[in-house]
């Protein structure tokens, strides 16, 4: 993460990019800053301003406009706070934001607003949310997200597990990362003994959006995974110019299945002040998903959601 490109001169500079083709991004840079790492950076095609890959960490000048129906909190996190750093919308399993960090930054992230200095800032501040959990005896499934719980160390994640672990009504633990894409070193012996050690079951959900996300080191990575007996499940974002067409979904679903992950949520952007650019007309979205079936297996079709502030689950669009 030291080694990232955190200056939009210097990545330009590193994947070629046309003289004077990104400069209005830098107004963007205020609100949300920079941050690709290089083995991610690696994968982008040199000179390229379309490459998938970059549009989604590329700043730009469309995310300085303030758009209607847009918000800071488009997924109702704010309602959803138990204490700090514990959130709950869904019966069953509740969400640990564990830290602010993350590997890269996603221009549509939703929650690039996101109050991350009101949260816990280590294991001694998560005792109030630990304490919370316990009381609640209808809670079966801990999420821990972010920002990316990789980007913390394994001795602390491997604590806050046996934590976690220790109270008897919990059974599942779930990490959501974008590490093995980003990074895919990180997925190392210390993560898996941590993650595989206690009694909780665990799965993975990792976030691909493009099959050129999935190299031979990412491969490498999942595979990893995949031999220490952990259920890998991956969940996408529709966005223009990414992935807004069938045959890209259907690659991702297909190298996906090949590296044994299940292809689990397509989800519609989620409408976070900034992110209007990267917004699919849902008609469009029905219509790839229409091809996807036609095309895959049903396992190999996600389904396609959207989350909405207060619901009790995730809107199924189909």
């Amino acid at each position: 993460m030291r080694g990232a490109f955190r200056r939009l001169d210097a990545l330009a500079d590193y994947l070629q990019l046309p003289k004077n083709s990104w400069q209005t991004g830098l107004a963007a840079i205020d609100d949300f800053p920079l941050f690709v790492p290089r083995e991610f950076a690696a994968k982008m095609r040199p000179g390229d301003l379309a490459d998938p890959l970059l549009r989604q960490v590329l700043p730009v000048e469309q995310e300085t406009i303030t758009t209607k129906g847009f918000t800071s909190n488009p997924v109702g996190d704010d309602e959803a706070t138990l204490t700090p750093g514990l959130l709950q919308k869904y019966h069953g399993r509740a969400l640990m934001v564990t830290t602010g960090a993350c590997a890269v930054h996603c221009r549509y992230c939703f929650r690039r607003h996101f109050p991350y200095g009101e949260g816990p800032k280590g294991i001694d501040a998560w005792n109030s949310a630990l304490k919370a959990i316990g009381q609640d005896k209808t809670l079966h499934e801990i999420l821990l997200s972010g920002g990316d719980p990789l980007t913390l160390t394994d001795g602390i994640l491997g604590q806050l597990a046996e934590k976690i672990a220790a109270v008897q009504h919990i059974r599942r633990l779930r990490v959501h990362t974008r590490l093995p894409m980003m990074i895919p070193s990180r997925v190392n012996e210390p993560f898996l003994a941590w993650l595989t050690g206690t009694r909780l079951k665990p799965f993975v959900v990792i976030h691909a959006n493009h099959p050129n996300e999935l190299g031979e080191d990412v491969a490498a990575a999942l595979g990893r995974l995949v031999e220490a007996k952990v259920p890998l499940l991956n969940q996408s974002v529709l966005l223009q110019g990414v992935n807004d067409d069938a045959e890209t979904l259907i690659e991702l679903s297909e190298k996906l299945l090949d590296l044994n992950v299940m292809p689990y949520y397509l989800h519609q952007l989620d409408r976070v002040q900034g992110a209007a650019h990267f917004e699919v007309p849902r008609s469009r979205g029905l219509q790839i998903l229409e091809t996807m079936r036609g095309r895959l297996p049903g396992y190999a079709v996600p389904r396609y959601v959207e989350e909405i502030a207060g619901d009790t689950s995730k809107r199924v669009i189909v």
